[in-house]
Protein backbone atom coordinates (compact mmCIF):
# COMPACT_ATOMS: atom_id res chain seq x y z
CA UNK A 1 0.00 0.00 0.00
CA UNK A 2 1.16 3.49 -0.89
CA UNK A 3 0.24 6.20 1.21
CA UNK A 4 -0.08 10.08 0.04
CA UNK A 5 1.91 11.51 2.49
CA UNK A 6 0.95 15.27 2.14
CA UNK A 7 -2.65 14.05 2.26
CA UNK A 8 -2.20 11.76 5.57
CA UNK A 9 0.10 14.79 7.02
CA UNK A 10 -2.83 17.18 6.64
CA UNK A 11 -5.86 14.70 7.64
CA UNK A 12 -3.35 13.81 10.71
CA UNK A 13 -2.41 17.28 11.92
CA UNK A 14 -6.12 18.47 11.63
CA UNK A 15 -7.31 15.64 14.09
CA UNK A 16 -4.64 16.90 16.14
CA UNK A 17 -6.32 20.28 16.02
CA UNK A 18 -9.53 19.00 16.32
CA UNK A 19 -8.46 17.37 19.54
CA UNK A 20 -9.84 13.68 18.38
CA UNK A 21 -8.28 11.54 20.33
CA UNK A 22 -10.99 8.70 18.30
CA UNK A 23 -9.27 9.54 14.90
CA UNK A 24 -5.40 9.36 15.65
CA UNK A 25 -5.62 6.30 17.82
CA UNK A 26 -6.70 4.99 14.24
CA UNK A 27 -3.88 6.49 12.98
CA UNK A 28 -1.57 5.35 15.27
CA UNK A 29 -0.27 1.72 15.52
CA UNK A 30 -0.57 -0.60 18.45
CA UNK A 31 2.40 -0.78 19.50
CA UNK A 32 3.50 3.36 18.36
CA UNK A 33 6.56 4.63 20.15
CA UNK A 34 5.98 8.34 20.50
CA UNK A 35 8.60 11.35 21.90
CA UNK A 36 8.12 15.10 22.14
CA UNK A 37 9.42 17.97 24.55
CA UNK A 38 6.60 16.88 27.15
CA UNK A 39 7.80 13.42 27.48
CA UNK A 40 11.48 13.04 26.11
CA UNK A 41 11.79 9.59 26.87
CA UNK A 42 8.16 9.04 25.15
CA UNK A 43 5.79 6.94 26.05
CA UNK A 44 5.04 3.19 24.58
CA UNK A 45 1.90 2.06 22.75
CA UNK A 46 -1.32 2.93 21.98
CA UNK A 47 -2.73 2.82 25.76
CA UNK A 48 -0.12 4.69 26.71
CA UNK A 49 -0.53 7.31 23.81
CA UNK A 50 -4.42 7.88 24.09
CA UNK A 51 -4.38 8.69 27.63
CA UNK A 52 -1.46 11.46 27.15
CA UNK A 53 -3.12 12.49 24.54
CA UNK A 54 -6.60 13.12 26.51
CA UNK A 55 -4.58 14.87 29.38
CA UNK A 56 -2.60 16.74 27.21
CA UNK A 57 -5.56 18.08 25.17
CA UNK A 58 -7.74 18.52 28.50
CA UNK A 59 -5.15 20.84 29.43
CA UNK A 60 -3.74 23.11 26.37
CA UNK A 61 -5.73 25.77 24.75
CA UNK A 62 -7.31 25.83 21.08
CA UNK A 63 -4.25 25.04 19.04
CA UNK A 64 -4.64 25.20 15.12
CA UNK A 65 -2.07 23.11 13.08
CA UNK A 66 -0.98 24.14 9.06
CA UNK A 67 1.17 21.82 7.38
CA UNK A 68 4.45 23.44 5.83
CA UNK A 69 6.04 21.14 3.72
CA UNK A 70 6.43 17.44 4.29
CA UNK A 71 9.24 14.54 2.12
CA UNK A 72 9.46 10.86 1.94
CA UNK A 73 12.00 9.42 3.64
CA UNK A 74 12.43 5.29 4.19
CA UNK A 75 10.07 3.47 6.05
CA UNK A 76 8.20 7.17 6.66
CA UNK A 77 7.81 11.16 6.30
CA UNK A 78 9.28 14.43 8.06
CA UNK A 79 7.11 17.26 8.40
CA UNK A 80 7.43 20.92 8.96
CA UNK A 81 4.44 22.84 10.36
CA UNK A 82 3.32 25.66 12.29
CA UNK A 83 0.78 25.57 15.80
CA UNK A 84 -1.00 28.80 16.28
CA UNK A 85 -2.23 28.94 20.22
CA UNK A 86 -4.43 31.47 21.73
CA UNK A 87 -3.07 31.75 24.96
CA UNK A 88 -4.16 33.62 27.94
CA UNK A 89 -1.22 35.96 27.44
CA UNK A 90 -1.47 36.39 23.95
CA UNK A 91 -1.08 34.49 20.98
CA UNK A 92 1.80 32.26 20.44
CA UNK A 93 2.99 30.63 17.39
CA UNK A 94 5.26 27.08 17.29
CA UNK A 95 7.30 25.83 14.48
CA UNK A 96 7.49 22.18 14.81
CA UNK A 97 8.82 18.88 13.05
CA UNK A 98 7.56 15.54 12.60
CA UNK A 99 9.87 12.68 12.13
CA UNK A 100 6.99 9.37 11.20
CA UNK A 101 7.99 5.79 10.43
CA UNK A 102 4.77 3.95 9.16
CA UNK A 103 3.53 0.00 9.30
CA UNK A 104 1.30 0.47 6.88
CA UNK A 105 -0.81 3.26 6.85
CA UNK A 106 -0.10 3.56 10.32
CA UNK A 107 2.40 5.44 12.79
CA UNK A 108 4.75 3.08 14.45
CA UNK A 109 7.67 5.98 15.28
CA UNK A 110 6.59 9.53 15.95
CA UNK A 111 9.46 12.19 17.16
CA UNK A 112 8.30 15.83 17.36
CA UNK A 113 10.38 18.62 18.19
CA UNK A 114 8.52 22.15 18.69
CA UNK A 115 10.35 25.97 18.37
CA UNK A 116 8.46 29.16 19.77
CA UNK A 117 7.90 31.83 17.43
CA UNK A 118 8.87 35.53 18.00
CA UNK A 119 5.77 37.66 17.86
CA UNK A 120 4.60 38.93 14.49
CA UNK A 121 6.30 41.95 13.98
CA UNK A 122 9.95 41.19 16.09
Amino acid sequence: MTVDIEDYNRRWLQAWTDKDVPTLARMYGPNVVYRDAQIPNGVEGLPALTAYLERMFAATPAIRYSPETVWPIPGGFCARWYADMDHPNGPVRLRGFDMVLLEGDRIAFNEVYTHTMPPQGA
